[in-house]
């Protein structure tokens, strides 16, 4: 601002003026600053601005690189952000960089709210994250204990939706391949167990270890395919593992859904591929995304401090190609 005071002929104090749109100064005068500024390129620096006032008005967000429905909800969390006049910084866990790293990253940026995408980290780092930080949301996790507010979808009910349709469609050897200590896997685990013993089929519950991830799928396909008596029907833990399963199978020469059939979760935008065409679980990216903000954005704004807040979103069963009858049906 020195520069363009110089530039106009005037002082620093009137080219503050200008650029706060606040009187004080003539047409003639702001016209000739606001030219003086465009010829040396100046752009106010509004992060600067803000942290003067003690505010930097920027959300952290913590995903997982590579993850398909992370990508869609930070798809959708920006334009919610921008809508309240808030910037979006954004971290990844990635191979070699842990939860805590990623985070940390955000807070020494001035972050004033964090929004994390399916975290793994227990109730005690949750407590630290809110105590260093303004606001603390929790996307697609069920913390109970923790002082973050949450939101997520009913994970049970989008898996009893899938065993539902398996069985109606005359499936017995149903499968899950699990998520590990992903976001939600627990409570996918306990679901899977539950509708199967609902539908009578308490013999036939096969829990394969795996992960979010295509490797996972693909390691699950390859022991299946070597089995004579394999399930008719697998519930990945995710569509990412879902898409490995599907290469693996498709590999060792099986037909899906003739030999097998294959539903996701998620429903991100892998399911929608025509090559793939998954039967997963809806969740509400946009609508998650968008309480995710609210949540942070109301603790930021009012002084008041309410209790973590939790909201559970309902699930959809989108049918698609990869399930169908069981073999000889």
């Amino acid at each position: 601002m020195v520069d363009v005071a110089a530039r106009a002929g005037v002082s620093r104090a009137l080219v503050s003026l200008v650029f706060r749109n606040r009187p004080g100064a003539s047409e003639q005068t702001r016209q000739r600053v606001l030219r003086a500024a465009d010829e040396l390129g100046y752009q106010p620096d509004s992060a600067a601005r803000l942290l003067a006032r003690g505010r930097s008005r920027t959300i952290g967000v913590l995903l997982t690189l590579h993850h398909p429905f992370h990508a869609d909800l930070v798809e959708a969390i920006y334009p919610e952000a921008e809508r309240l006049e808030y910037d979006v910084l954004l971290s990844a866990r990635a191979p070699g960089r842990d939860e805590r790293t990623a985070a940390e990253a955000l807070l020494s940026h001035r972050c004033e709210a964090l929004i994390l995408l399916g975290p793994e980290s227990d109730a005690a780092f949750l407590g630290e994250l809110a105590r260093r930080s303004s606001a603390l949301v929790v996307v697609g996790a069920d913390v109970p204990g923790s002082a973050a507010d949450s939101v997520r979808t009913a994970e049970g009910k989008g898996v009893r939706q899938v065993i539902d349709h398996f069985v109606t469609l005359g499936h017995r050897r149903i499968a899950h391949i699990d998520g590990g200590r992903g976001a939600g896997s627990a409570e996918r685990r306990r679901a899977y167990r539950a509708a199967m013993r609902r539908h009578g089929l308490a013999d036939e519950i096969r829990v394969i270890p795996g992960g979010h991830t295509e490797e996972a799928g693909i390691a699950a396909g390859r022991l299946l395919a070597m089995e004579d008596a394999r399930p008719t029907a697998v519930l990945a833990a995710n569509d990412r593992c879902a898409v490995g399963l599907l290469h693996s199978l498709a590999g060792a020469g099986l037909e899906v859904p003739g030999d097998i059939s294959v539903a996701g979760f998620d429903d991100s935008y892998l399911s929608h591929l025509s090559h793939i065409d998954l039967t997963t679980v809806r969740q509400d990216a946009a609508a998650q995304a968008a309480q995710a903000v609210s949540f942070a954005v109301e603790r930021l704004e009012n002084a008041a401090s309410p209790p973590p807040r939790e909201l559970v979103l309902e699930p959809r069963l989108m049918v698609r190609g990869t399930t169908g009858p069981p073999p000889g049906a």
